[in-house]
């Protein structure tokens, strides 16, 4: 790093989180599906960029570390839908329905 940066104040930044966890949790509380998502993905979203830019200290980091970690996230996101149609996919010579029949539980034992 080319210059000295004043730390950020952890106990704010621990008090916020654990606001936003108390949020969180009580969310799903209310049963109502659109709350429930904002709760569990939103605030999800802004707690990792708090951590991730506070704690990880990537606020103080060039801007190429950033776009790195973007990258990777986007490149993540790409896999996990190309992919997941063929896991999601129960058609097919290979697929076996082992719950329906339960011969899931004698593979196990």
């Amino acid at each position: 790093m080319s210059g000295t940066h004043t730390h950020p104040n952890y106990v704010k930044i621990w008090f916020w989180l654990v606001i936003l966890l108390v949020i969180s949790t009580v969310g799903p509380m209310l049963e109502i599906p659109i709350i429930t998502l904002i709760t569990a993905f939103g605030i999800a979203v802004v707690k990792a960029f708090m951590v991730a830019s506070n704690f990880m200290h990537l606020k103080f980091e060039k801007h190429i570390i950033w776009f790195m970690m973007i990258m990777s996230l986007i490149l993540l996101g790409v896999f996990f839908f190309g992919v997941a149609p063929d896991i999601m996919q129960t058609k097919g010579d290979q697929w076996i329905d082992c719950i329906s029949d339960n011969s899931c539980v004698e593979q196990r034992l």
